[in-house]
């Protein structure tokens, strides 16, 4: 790139001026990415990830606003080479999800979306309104690192209580067929992970328990860091006030980060994938940089 800026001012020729703005996009794009990977410094980051989705009050429009971040996310993982599995999922009344939870494979999977846990909030024109008026609606994400079988996490199995179920929504040969699918609620804390995409209740079970171990992890580190008295930790209502970020696409399109004040006009992008501004700037905030 150097070169070619020493050769377009002896020549006086601006018609490399485009092939240069070209390499210095892609040259900021790998710096950016190898400056985010010294950021991810913490003891999960480089661990797969588990996310949850829920569609918040609202019923068909933030049903249908969870299947599009699922959509994002999944359009996401594709474009860094990572493997995606739907684990659990639960369809909406009319149209999109009421909840889903997908694992993300890959290096720094975790690293990377950790930045995206909180409320969502979507404002467009309904395509479910008849009358064409603008709605607002909310989902929440939850963001677990998988843990590896050699980190301990001390569970009671007579804090579970285990039910099995029939598979429901975007399944394998088993849905609703066989009661192969599995919840798992343990009692102190109220946490509830399940697991439908298994062959087997066995299977289903076991990812479950990853699921939960993960979650139990996490919610140890966060009442240790907050000093909070409630296990659960900080559960923002999936409303107003609450939300991480917002994306509008009515009257104007605008994808802002609260937290950092970060703003994308491509709100289009955003949707289809292109989140690495998003993380990056939450990222390097909470490292201080």
């Amino acid at each position: 790139m150097y070169t070619l800026c020493e050769l377009a001012i002896e020549e006086e020729d601006e018609s490399i001026i485009s092939e240069i703005e070209k390499d210095f996009k892609e040259f900021k794009k790998d710096y950016e990415d190898l400056r985010l990977q010294t950021l991810l410094t913490g003891p999960y980051d480089k661990n797969n990830a588990i996310l949850t989705l829920h569609a918040g009050a609202g019923g068909t429009e933030a049903q249908d606003w969870a299947q599009m971040l699922l959509r994002m996310y999944t359009r996401w993982a594709e474009r860094k080479g990572f493997k995606v599995s739907i684990l659990d999922y639960l369809d909406g009344d009319e149209a999109g999800i009421k909840s889903v939870t997908i694992q993300v494979e890959g290096e720094n999977a975790y690293g990377y979306l950790k930045a995206e846990k909180g409320v969502h909030r979507l404002v467009r024109i309904s395509p479910f309104d008849a009358g064409g008026r603008r709605h607002t609606s909310f989902a929440s994400l939850d963001v677990m690192p998988e843990l590896s079988d050699e980190v301990e996490v001390e569970i009671n199995p007579e804090d579970l209580r285990i039910d099995t179920y029939r598979s429901s929504g975007a399944g394998g040969q088993h849905v609703n067929k066989t009661e192969s699918a599995v919840r798992i609620t343990h009692l102190p804390t109220g946490v509830v992970v399940s697991c439908q995409n298994e062959r087997s209740q066995h299977q289903n079970k076991d990812t479950a328990m990853r699921m939960l171990k993960s979650k139990l992890m996490v919610l140890k580190e966060r009442e240790q860091k907050e000093k909070i008295e409630d296990l659960k930790g900080v559960q923002l209502e999936i409303a107003w006030g609450s939300q991480i970020r917002s994306y509008v696409f009515c009257p104007y399109t605008m994808v802002k980060d609260h937290r950092t004040n970060y703003e994308e006009g491509n709100v289009d992008s955003i949707m289809d994938g292109e989140l690495d501004g998003m993380i990056n700037s939450y990222l390097s905030s909470i490292a201080g940089k």
